[in-house]
């Protein structure tokens, strides 16, 4: 699977500098961002699920009718409805879009946010689910005859799907979850493993648990691909863009104390624990990686960032390739501009660099 650059959408305007605005769906945000996004290169946005948000299948389906060549990364919530449903409805989507979608499975790293659509598992409890979920799940899309199923949360008699992923066997399932629980769950489905902007030494960490996990399940260490989440912060000098993080960092302080600060309310996921955990060792870590705004954020998603010029956040970029991560995702501060900049700027140059990692490898093989 070739590398990708993936970045993000949502159903309107915002992020952590800027309190969403506009409609709750705004399409014309959607259509000007997806486009830019397309023209800057950009191969696939993430699109997210929360319990109070639109639901994303259909911003996907949006997203698809507005553009010709990009990829949606869709977040996919085991436990809201059926897995024969989730995957009549998501290979249904990977038709009309003509095979451009990934599918990403979360489980929940928030009891708050599950328990506004009904689901009051526990972690562990929830892990087990997806299991269960995603193996029925690629059953129905890869099976040719109907089949019966009966595990601890699902029971089916029949259960079979006329509708088939356009891409085959199966839709790509990216999957997200750093305990232990998950990368249990991960090794034994995912082909493609998102881990956020950790240190280099958390990532490679991360990275060989997951193999290890796939191999423990009967796999090869080489079918899970990884990719990395992080935000840029990209100037024409080095010292404009440390200017920028500062004035994003105020922004954050600013957006987390009308918010009423972080109290209780940190999030409790491994995922965050560990990107607050790196923020204690430094402001900025390996090359460029700026830890300021996860730690006064709470690092409730991908809240790390690389800062530079287009050179040093590419070669930044780069020593995660060199270490096995393949897909990189950047989510905005400023959606739109961040993304542009991010594709036109920035992703050309690891692209280079990876062709040159490539073509090294092949004159000493």
């Amino acid at each position: 699977m070739p590398s990708e650059f993936i970045g993000h959408t949502s159903n309107r305007e915002g992020s952590d500098i800027i309190p969403p605005s506009g409609p709750v769906i705004d399409k014309a945000y959607i259509q000007r961002h997806v486009r830019a996004a397309e023209d800057a290169g950009i191969d696939r946005l993430l699109i997210g699920q929360f319990a109070q948000w639109p639901d994303n299948n259909q911003i996907a389906a949006y997203v698809f009718s507005q553009t010709e060549r990009i990829g949606a990364l869709l977040a996919h919530r085991p436990g809201l409805m059926q897995p024969t449903l989730g995957a009549r409805q998501l290979a249904t989507l990977d038709q009309f879009s003509g095979g451009r979608l990934w599918v990403h499975i979360i489980t929940g790293g928030s009891d708050l946010d599950q328990a506004r659509d009904g689901d009051f598992l526990t972690h562990d409890e929830r892990y087990e689910r997806t299991d269960e979920y995603l193996t029925v799940l690629r059953k129905v899309w890869e099976s040719e005859e109907p089949f019966d199923h009966e595990g601890r949360f699902y029971k089916f008699r029949g259960a079979f799907s006329q509708v088939k992923p356009f891409q085959r066997p199966r839709i790509p399932i990216s999957f997200g979850g750093s305990s232990d629980a998950a990368i249990a769950v991960a090794g034994k489905h995912a082909d493609i493993y998102a881990l956020w902007g950790e240190p280099l030494d958390g990532a490679k960490e991360t990275i060989q648990k997951v193999k290890a996990a796939a191999i423990a399940n009967g796999r090869q260490a080489s079918d899970v691909s990884f990719t990395l989440a992080f935000r840029t912060i990209v100037a024409d000098t080095e010292a404009k863009a440390w200017g920028k993080a500062a004035e994003i960092l105020e922004k954050v302080k600013a957006q987390v104390g009308r918010a009423g600060g972080n109290g209780e309310r940190l999030p409790t996921n491994v995922g965050s624990v560990r990107l607050r955990e790196a923020a204690t060792r430094g402001k900025v870590l390996d090359k460029r990686l700026w830890t300021e705004v996860a730690e006064a954020s709470g690092a409730g998603g991908n809240s790390t960032a690389l800062v530079g010029t287009p050179e040093q956040v590419a070669e930044a970029i780069l020593d995660y390739y060199d270490i096995g991560i393949s897909n990189f995702l950047v989510r905005g501060f400023y959606p739109t501009a961040d993304t542009v900049t991010y594709g036109r700027d920035v992703v050309p140059l690891v692209k280079a660099g990876i062709d040159q990692r490539e073509a090294r490898k092949v004159a000493a093989a």
